[in-house]
């Protein structure tokens, strides 16, 4: 499942810093602590590796 904005991306790169102990959990705000929280190691880093080129800063919301 590849991220679908910049924010996302971003948000996603966070989560996994932190799963991985390179950021401490108390570090993170927002949609990065849910994602920690409900998302595994290896969803994160599918979100983190995208190529942000061709992403929009946010998503729409349809």
């Amino acid at each position: 499942m590849p991220a679908k904005s910049k924010a996302q991306q971003k948000a996603a790169g966070a989560a996994l810093a932190a799963k991985r102990g390179e950021v401490p959990k108390a570090k993170l705000k927002g949609a990065s602590r849910g994602m920690y929280e409900t998302m595994t190691e290896r969803e994160l880093d599918e979100l983190a590796t995208v190529k942000r080129s061709k992403l929009p800063e946010h998503a729409r919301d349809d």
